[in-house]
């Protein structure tokens, strides 16, 4: 293994409060990146991972690279990704397919760790008999074949999150942030744990305290030069509020005390990007420190939520702190990590149902609903089980990568259940397009109601198409066609649709494939495409 020769990778949480208004990041803006890029080798772009990817963990094994993040309230929990260049990053499934028995909700910060030939991931969840946040483990001998859980391995008062797992000397610890709840000072915390990775021993010791009230979580760790370098996000992690930033401290012994860098924060906003933070660190084969972390687009922000975005790290000659290469705000574009290598970017995802199990990119509401899937051939019919306070249905969705996107796909089956499109923030908030029997309906969802906006009567029989635009963020319009038709618009009282109250505050809304009725009416779909504009 190689995850960061003494490095240790990384965690953290959210914990914020939704607000509708616009308004500017709490930290000065810094001047971005702007170097020109080299569209076939040598020049990468931010992000790595386009759309919602928060509290990323990443680590090296060999020549591979692999990184998780934050899934909230999604399923399945924890996307999985792969790549051999940082920049280059395939989703390979999820850490769990299935919710480990014990957790109830709040699938937050998947720390990786490889050691003795094993894979580990620490993750946070709200656990099911009292729905406090705790720390859990799970191993797996190849990643992408799925992990076993093992349980709660940090259970420590009111909430234990944003886990980070280092080896030093030959022992294993752990690092957390605690009294996030209660009245104390937030602290980042540490604890030995067993060799074989599953269990705490020892008592739990503080290693920063925020006296400042800075509010720091998402705790990493390097070793380099006999100091332990402690980085750390303070402020807001999220919603139109955050403030999030990138701090660090050392120590010449890992129980500290540890000494604030005079100069932090040593990442934060700029014009393209605010609220950097929470993430790890990789090394490449010839030793250079890179940083997986997120941060919100200014333009887009809550819409696309937390973006996978990638640094490199240097340190100084003379002090020995670090600093990020390119300046102390996330780059728009620099050097690619891997030498001779080329960014390749995706405007979109295409799902022709050609294969009998669901594309990685799916996912759906875990809390409120259960697909039924079904393939032929071509085809996906879905329905699902809801629960009671559920009034949207089954939402099928994937992550947006742009706040400006179109997706469309084909119903093929006519029956009394209604199936189309969704535009998805939660149980509460959501708006789509679809059929009913020979009635096109434009619905929404709202924590008061469900309402039909508009409506409009095609002959029975036949494939009807449907098709969603968003343009800027928040506003929508809606159309339908018979297979070899033309588009018909149908809008709110012919307005364009406000969806600014969509998003939830620590994830973006989710556009996808909707089916609302009974369980024996499936919706049957082909040709699923959605389409990014940058």
């Amino acid at each position: 293994m190689i995850g960061v020769s003494s490095v240790i990778s990384k965690s953290i949480l959210v914990l914020f409060i939704p607000v509708l208004l616009w308004i500017s990041p709490a930290h000065p803006i810094k001047k971005s990146n702007k170097a020109k890029i080299d569209t076939t080798k040598n020049t990468y772009a931010n992000p790595v991972v386009p759309g919602d990817f928060p509290d990323p963990s990443v680590i090296r094994v060999g020549s591979t690279y692999y990184a998780s993040g934050t899934s909230s309230e999604f399923g399945p929990h924890f996307p999985l990704f792969v790549s051999k260049d940082l920049i280059n990053w395939k989703q390979k499934g999820y850490i769990f397919k299935n919710k480990p028995g014990w957790a109830l909700s709040s699938f937050w910060a998947p720390e990786l760790f490889y050691h003795n030939k094993t894979y580990y991931v620490y993750y946070v969840a709200k656990r099911a008999s009292d729905k406090v946040a705790c720390i859990g483990v799970a191993t797996a001998t190849d990643p992408e074949k799925g992990f076993t859980d093992h349980g709660v391995i940090v259970d420590f008062g009111t909430e234990s999150i944003d886990p980070f797992v280092v080896e030093d000397k030959g022992q294993l610890y752990i690092i957390w942030k605690a009294y996030g709840l209660d009245k104390r000072p937030i602290e980042l915390l540490a604890s030995k744990i067993t060799a074989d990775g599953l269990k705490m021993e020892g008592k739990p010791f503080t290693l920063l305290r925020d006296d400042a009230h800075k509010l720091m979580e998402g705790a990493s760790m390097i070793k380099k030069d006999g100091y332990y370098y402690l980085f750390y996000s303070a402020g807001g992690c999220c919603g139109l509020r955050c403030s999030y930033n990138v701090r660090v401290a050392r120590a010449t012994a890992f129980e500290g005390p540890y000494t604030y860098f005079e100069g932090n924060p040593i990442l934060t906003a700029n014009e393209k990007w605010k609220c950097p933070g929470h993430g790890t660190f990789a090394t490449t084969p010839a030793g250079k420190y890179y940083f997986l972390y997120h941060a919100y687009s200014v333009k887009d922000n809550i819409f696309t939520g937390r973006e996978g975005m990638l640094d490199e790290l240097a340190w100084d000659g003379k002090t020995g702190w670090p600093y990020f290469k390119n300046g102390n705000s996330p780059s728009i574009y620099a050097e690619v990590p891997v030498k001779d290598t080329r960014q390749v970017l995706q405007n979109g995802l295409t799902d022709n149902f050609t294969k009998s199990v669901l594309s990685d990119f799916w996912q759906w509401d875990y809390r409120h609903s259960r697909p039924i899937i079904k393939f032929k051939k071509g085809e996906l019919c879905l329905t699902g089980e809801v629960d009671s306070v559920n009034h949207t249905g089954m939402a099928l969705t994937v992550r947006p990568q742009s706040g400006t996107y179109e997706f469309m796909a084909r119903v093929l089956n006519t029956n009394s259940s209604l199936k189309g499109l969704v535009l998805y923030g939660d149980v509460n908030h959501a708006i789509g397009i679809g059929v009913t029997g020979s009635t096109v309906q434009l619905w929404e969802v709202t924590p008061k109601e469900r309402k039909i906006w508009s409506t409009a009567d095609i002959k029975a029989g036949g494939y009807v198409w449907f098709k969603m635009t968003v343009q800027d963020r928040t506003n929508f319009k809606f159309y339908w066609r018979r297979d070899a038709g033309t588009w018909n618009e149908l809008n709110p009282a012919s307005q364009l649709y406000d969806g600014k109250s969509l998003p939830a505050w620590d994830r973006s809304a989710r556009p996808g494939l909707h089916q609302y009725g009974k369980t024996d009416e499936q919706a049957c779909f082909s040709n699923f495409k959605i389409t990014f504009t940058k």
